[in-house]
């Protein structure tokens, strides 16, 4: 559809530029692994980066040259320029940008949360975001088209206890995504959100977040309408279809995958 980016399927092409060039932090592994694989597979020509080189070379190196790994820390702008430059160096353009990297951080209660604690949070996965449509948005103008999608949380949505300042920085990164969508719309760039819950990576497993067991971590499983957590293929299929043509007017939006986590409360008695 003229004016947005058309992210063509495997073995076709888009309207206009031919393949799509795209630009995706934090894909080392979890589910910015998946989204670079995905995107990948559906034809999108992408650059993704992380802080994890190992990880991140290997999974380029898995896809047999078809994705471009640089390191990228999301906290600093210099990084970003670089990133976008070398999307726009190979593919003539960057039309999606997919702000998938973040960190967490739960089960300290406010007043116990250091400062130091709390901007490491903030600076990555607010800040981070920020940098990123900072550094994309000039790119995107050059064609007037584009799509990005940032990735928030249930916590964008509603609170969670020994969360202040993940809870914090996924609520910055909903207004961010709405107050991008009202300036850059007229420009033919669609800014929308995804909001997982209880998606099943390295970040959320219990030994590596602290404050939770897993085996409280399966009872809370247990109370969402789909009693189980998510797989980062889930959360790539709704970057995809945002980064698509499909979702030509859609922008400015929140879009749960959660497993109906925050459809309400479960009633014992009353289910199928």
């Amino acid at each position: 559809m003229s004016g947005t980016p058309a992210l063509s399927r495997k073995g076709g092409e888009s309207e206009s530029t031919g393949w799509q060039g795209a630009l995706i932090s934090g894909g080392a592994r979890g589910q910015g692994k998946a989204e670079v694989r995905l995107f990948v597979e559906e034809g999108a020509k992408v650059v993704f980066g992380d802080i994890l080189d190992d990880l991140g070379e290997a999974v380029a190196k898995d896809l047999n040259g078809e994705a471009i790994y640089v390191h990228l820390d999301v906290r600093k702008e210099d990084e970003w320029k670089r990133a976008v430059a070398e999307a726009e160096s190979q593919f003539g353009s960057l039309d999606i940008l997919v702000n998938n990297a973040g960190i967490l951080s739960m089960g300290v209660l406010t007043h116990d949360t250091a400062l130091e604690d709390y901007m490491r949070v903030i600076e990555v996965n607010q800040v981070g975001v920020f940098l990123g449509m900072k550094a994309a948005l000039p790119a995107m103008l050059k064609k007037r088209k584009g799509a990005i999608v940032n990735i928030s949380s249930t916590n964008g949505m509603t609170g969670y206890g020994g969360t202040a300042a993940y809870t914090a920085s996924k609520f910055a990164v909903r207004g961010m995504t709405k107050n991008a969508a009202l300036e850059y719309g007229h420009a033919g760039i669609r800014v929308n959100s995804i909001h997982p819950g209880g998606i099943d990576t390295p970040m959320t497993r219990p030994e590596n977040i602290g404050g939770i067991t897993a085996e409280d971590q399966g009872a809370l499983y247990d109370t969402v309408p789909i009693q189980r957590p998510g797989q980062p293929r889930e959360i790539a299929n709704l970057a995809l279809f945002l980064a698509s043509d499909e979702a030509s007017f859609c922008t400015g939006a929140e879009y749960l995958a959660d497993g109906g986590m925050l459809a309400g409360v479960v009633n014992p008695y009353c289910k199928a």
